[in-house]
């Protein structure tokens, strides 16, 4: 990313007398706030001394939790009725995705009218993210109890708490319908097309302030524990950029145009293959892939069955975000999960069908089948530093976490302090880079021809 000549208050001066992008900047800001103020609203049923206990124990929810938290947009440690954000959505959005290619029907659907299949599965995106959103709540419910030692929210579906849990229940699904609602309204009436991606980074954003001033907590160690952390946010800005940027250009030959009697030679271009196609993605899914045994575990954890009850117990205890096992299996799955993302997003590009289709031609290799077989394997000879370096993101608080202590520094009072710089950073460098070029794309249609980002 660099600067041209143009200077950021004349980009943004431009911005800003867009009488067009100036209404969609104040919609979005706008509902970011409706949402970051009823983020504050409890559900119903909270035991606030409870809860107040909990959150205040550095080592109750570990960086488990923060994780979670990260996700819903800070909303899980106030145990808010949008506690769970629209990550059921995006669950529900990754699913359908994955099963569009498994399941041979739903792929000719989508492929036969790609109009009507678009809709189609954002109209089950919609109906898979209520049931997702319930177990959600009950997981996170049955979760937050089993950590605290306490009850924090009386759930159980007895005579006398059914209709206090039903009505929580219904709260909680309620909250992420809403924030989902929100997003939408975003993505229709502000910047196209981002809104469930910028109510998550409102979240982030909003706690980054908080995090880096909690750090200066720490009487002995916190001046050190803040310049380390912001070295580690400029270094990992710095590399997620980079890798974000990247791009493998493939050569391929358009065929030349008919002009009048004659015809023109043929125009050399470059197809741009990503190295991180997957973006956020693998890290979401990777995270509910592990949280998902926790979770069940959750229900079972007052089993009369001494296996089940044993069983559960070790789940709760190594994979609660705070062991090694945790972070090992954490990278594993971000990796595989990064190739097989990708594989299923390059399938549906079909680019071997698509460039044969217009007569183009990569020099060297046979058009359809054969294009598409040599480009798969770029894609995936590319994709493996991109999914190292998702998987280096994934375990960084790990990692620090180590070093800090191999040199004597306490880190305990702070351990999920680091989320927000990889996983978190991933997220906004991410969102703020497509919201530029989607500002960008708005004033060239305005009239606007320089450019504050170098690609």
């Amino acid at each position: 990313m660099a600067q041209k000549k143009t200077s950021v208050w004349r980009y943004l001066r431009h911005m800003w007398n867009s009488q067009d992008i100036r209404r969609k900047l104040l919609v979005t800001l706008g509902i970011l706030a409706i949402f970051r103020l009823a983020a504050n609203v409890p559900a119903p049923g909270i035991d606030h001394d409870a809860l107040k206990a909990f959150t205040e124990n550095p080592n109750a929810g570990g960086n488990f939790l923060g994780f979670l938290d990260l996700l819903s947009g800070g909303t899980i440690s106030n145990f808010s009725l949008l506690s769970m954000g629209v990550y059921p959505y995006i669950t529900a959005q990754i699913i359908i995705q994955l099963l569009v290619p498994i399941i041979p029907a739903l792929q000719r659907r989508v492929e036969e009218d790609p109009r009507e299949g678009r809709k189609w599965m954002e109209k089950w995106n919609y109906y898979l993210a209520v049931p997702m959103a319930a177990l959600s709540a009950i997981g996170q419910i049955n979760l937050f109890n089993s950590l605290a030692g306490s009850v924090i929210v009386p759930f159980s579906f007895t005579p006398d708490l059914w209709v206090q849990s039903l009505t929580t229940l219904m709260a909680m699904t309620g909250g992420t319908m809403f924030a989902i609602w929100l997003g939408e309204l975003i993505s229709e009436y502000g910047i196209r097309g981002q809104g469930l991606s910028l109510i998550i980074f409102a979240g982030i954003v909003a706690r980054m302030p908080q995090n880096l001033i909690s750090l200066l907590g720490d009487e002995t160690y916190g001046v050190i524990l803040l310049a380390i952390t912001i070295v580690i946010l400029v270094a990992t800005i710095y590399v997620i950029v980079v890798i974000q940027q990247g791009r493998r250009n493939v050569p391929v030959m358009y065929p030349g145009r008919r002009m009048g009697n004659r015809m023109s030679m043929p125009v050399k271009g470059t197809l741009p293959l990503m190295v991180n196609m997957a973006g956020m993605i693998p890290l979401i899914f990777g995270s509910a892939l592990l949280q998902f045994p926790v979770i069940i575990s959750s229900f079972f954890q007052n089993s009369e069955t001494a296996f089940v009850k044993s069983a559960a117990a070790w789940f709760q205890t190594n994979l609660n975000g705070t062991g090694t096992l945790y972070w090992i299996l954490y990278f594993i799955m971000v990796v595989a999960f990064t190739f097989f993302y990708t594989t299923v997003l390059f399938d549906q590009q079909n680019y071997g069908e698509n460039l044969k289709r217009v007569g183009a031609q990569i020099p060297g290799i046979n058009r359809g089948l054969p294009t598409q077989k040599y480009l798969k394997r770029v894609q995936s000879l590319i994709t493996l530093p991109g999914a190292l370096f998702l998987g280096f993101v994934a375990i960084m608080p790990f990692l620090i976490g180590i070093i800090l202590t191999g040199f004597g520094i306490n880190t305990d009072s702070s351990a999920g302090l680091f989320l927000f710089t990889s996983s978190g950073l991933l997220i906004v460098v991410g969102v703020v880079r497509d919201t530029f070029m989607n500002i960008e794309a708005e004033l060239k249609l305005h009239g606007y021809q320089d450019t504050l980002l170098v690609k």
